[in-house]
């Protein structure tokens, strides 16, 4: 049975577009800055900067490592390796959970954004939305089976239109503010410090969501062209590109809309946006056509993301081997796929019982943060420890490699624990719960070996 995926099928361009993609900025506007201007209100901008940094800190982790050992496993393999079995095995737990909760929220926008078009009244309904995001999820699945040269060219189509819709709205936004004022005028104490203890950690947790997804280019280093330069710098690349979109945007929710109103845009405020911009529902299904497109997009790569750890954690015997396979004539790890459709389907329609799609979203973010601060932050424990002497070669090294991707680490997992003790009993059952039930998947022992990730200090 063959057990290696397509290799030489990105290039560096498709691998930074992926990283794009994962971060997914239309999808991630439309959905989360309302949740984040209701967490930090005039902070915001300055947060999407400011906890930037300890997510470059884990970009740079991830660059350092993918140098060393280009693996579909990515975070599971490197921890495995380094920190052992039970630790490696709970980071690609952690990943397969927060891709499995994240099929409802980034379902759900493309749904709405399409009933948008359809039939506006059914946007705020359920059941509605919950149908149409599963056509669109089966659809998507079909071309992620069908190999990733198909998926690749989709992604890089998609997301060249997305972002450009994206610019042309965010450019929009700004000429009409400099026409007809603002409802509340810019100030650069939105950059500030000031915050509360609780708004700092659950201000982070968001953050962490909206830039979560440019690791995908890791779990694609077996399937991209010299992979121990190509994928990691794809993956740092993106982050640079999502960060400035992100502030645009927010900063434009803020100077078109009072606090209370921004916060209660949770189904797609860039539609929002383009109509106060003078854009008018025309513009608004314009903009929507690009959260569609970016909705599909971070799909692809969250299912590449589960399918490709599932596929790794199979093949090294971390979870059942049958995982391990990749299909023949597609070399993608069809098995895998299955399962995500079968698993991401009942969390999908689970999720529709919930009264409202606005509860989903949020309990979602929430949740999905806690895991993901988890499994970067092991990635950043483990470059540390790799790297650690890294101040032989030089201490201006040592700081970039070991002491940044350290730092950035324990940031994160502070934010989580902090954030913990905060969040509803609902985002807590699904957020640490749903690590703690992968203890009935771990095996003590497994007949395989991870593969080693190479030097401690040369790249």
């Amino acid at each position: 049975m063959r057990t290696e995926l397509r290799a030489n099928s990105l290039s560096f361009i498709e691998s930074i577009v992926m990283g794009i993609a994962g971060s997914a900025p239309g999808y991630t506007i439309a959905v989360t800055t309302a949740a984040l201007i209701g967490t930090a209100g005039f902070l915001s901008p300055g947060s999407l900067i400011i906890f930037a940094v300890p997510m470059l800190g884990i970009a740079v982790a991830y660059k350092a490592l993918t140098k060393r050992m280009a693996d579909a496993g990515a975070a599971y393999q490197w921890t495995t390796q380094v920190f052992g079995r039970f630790f490696g095995f709970f980071s690609g737990w952690a990943l397969l959970v927060a891709s499995m909760v994240f099929m409802v929220t980034g379902s759900l926008p493309i749904a709405t954004s399409t009933l948008n078009f359809i039939a506006p009244a059914l946007t705020k309904n359920v059941i509605a939305t919950t149908g149409v995001a599963t056509l669109w999820f089966l659809a998507i699945a079909v071309v992620l089976i069908a190999g990733i040269k198909l998926t690749s060219k989709i992604q890089l189509f998609m997301s060249t239109i997305e972002l450009v819709i994206l610019a042309v709205v965010a450019g929009a936004a700004f000429v009409h503010i400099g026409l007809h004022g603002a409802v509340n005028p810019f100030s650069w104490s939105w950059f500030g410090f000031h915050y509360t203890a609780g708004g700092f950690a659950g201000a982070a947790l968001v953050v962490i969501f909206f830039y979560w997804g440019w690791d995908v280019t890791a779990n694609l280093a077996e399937e991209t062209a010299d992979a121990e330069t190509n994928a990691g710098n794809g993956g740092f690349g993106s982050v640079f590109v999502t960060i400035a979109y992100y502030v645009a945007f927010t900063l434009a929710a803020l100077m078109l809309f009072s606090l209370k109103d921004a916060e209660g845009f949770s189904d797609n405020i860039i539609y929002h946006i383009a109509v106060a911009s003078g854009l008018g529902r025309t513009g608004g299904l314009f903009a929507s056509v690009a959260v569609i497109l970016s909705s599909i997009a971070t799909l692809e790569t969250t299912m590449l993301q589960f399918s490709r750890t599932l596929f790794a954690m199979g093949r090294d015997g971390g979870l059942s081997r049958r995982f391990g396979v990749v299909d023949e004539r597609t070399e993608t790890p069809v098995r895998a796929m299955y399962v995500l459709i079968l698993v991401g389907l009942v969390v999908l329609w689970v999720s529709s019982l919930m009264p409202s799609i606005n509860a989903i979203i949020t309990d979602s973010v929430n949740a999905i943060a806690i895991q993901v601060a988890y499994y970067y932050g092991l990635a950043g424990l483990v470059a540390a420890w790799v790297m650690r002497d890294a101040y032989r070669e030089s201490v201006l090294r040592w700081v970039g490699l070991c002491l940044f991707p350290g730092a950035s680490a324990l940031f994160l997992f502070a934010m989580a624990i902090y954030a913990m003790t905060t969040y509803n009993m609902v985002t807590n059952i699904v957020g640490i719960g749903g690590l703690i039930a992968g203890i009935v998947f771990f095996r003590p022992t497994r007949a395989g070996l991870p593969r080693a990730p190479g030097p401690a200090v040369a790249e």
